[in-house]
């Protein structure tokens, strides 16, 4: 998750404006994401892009104390981040969870793989597993996670509803998905208006996909926070 450039492909880093858009590569092919356009941008550059995703004027918007406070983690639990590039959020939830808890720490390109893995030595947190995912599929077993998060990241998959599908396995009963993503209309982070997703297009692929809305987060300026369960049989 990232506040930058719509990636180092087609458009050319900062082709959107400073801060513009938030490149998390966490579910396009293998090496690089998908835009609905299609479009895909290479992430094979962790050091440069650690400078985007972890800018800290992100904070400002993102509010990644704030955000991972309203995911009510608990001790021992495990959480996926997926999409997590650089690793952004990776010690907020590791810190949440404790050291008995996990973090997986998914993204598509092996190079942040290896970058957040580096991180989370330096900083301490072995609880943090970061994890190659693939184009199609996360890459999380069954009945592995509590909570799956998603920053950033939704409207980058291509084939949503079937993506969406295959989230539904890796949770523990009462498990939670979050999806975090960029509000409609002209904002001043974030992609352009038209890679945006209206958030009742989300809630009815998300609905169709076997999940149910059951709360909406009002706490971001520019994004909303979306809390979805595994629908009733």
């Amino acid at each position: 998750h990232g506040p930058g450039a719509h990636g180092p492909g087609a458009h050319g880093p900062g082709a959107h404006g400073p801060g513009a858009h938030p490149p998390t590569p966490a579910a396009g092919p293998a090496h690089g994401h998908a835009c609905p356009g299609g479009a895909h941008h290479r992430f094979d550059d962790p050091e440069r892009w650690a400078k985007v995703f972890d800018d800290p004027a992100r904070d400002a918007w993102q509010k990644p104390a704030e955000l991972v406070a309203a995911l009510g983690l608990q001790k021992g639990q495990a959480v996926a981040d997926v999409g997590a590039g650089t690793g952004y959020l990776n010690a907020r939830l590791a810190a949440a969870v404790g050291k008995k808890g996990r973090v997986i720490a998914i993204d598509v390109e092996r190079p942040l793989v290896e970058h957040m893995a580096r991180r989370a030595a330096l900083e301490g947190t072995p609880q943090v597993q970061p994890r190659l995912g693939r184009f199609d599929d996360p890459g999380l077993l069954p009945g592995e996670v509590d909570l799956i998060l998603m920053v950033d990241v939704y409207h980058h998959v291509e084939d949503r509803e079937a993506w969406a599908r295959r989230l539904l396995p890796a949770l523990r009963p009462g498990g939670r998905l979050v999806v975090v993503d960029f509000k409609d209309g002209d904002q001043p982070v974030g992609p352009p208006p038209g890679h945006k997703l209206p958030e009742a297009l989300v809630k009815a692929e998300l609905q169709a996909a076997g999940w149910a809305l059951d709360q909406q987060i009002e706490l971001l300026p520019h994004q909303f926070v979306h809390v979805y369960r595994p629908a009733a049989p």
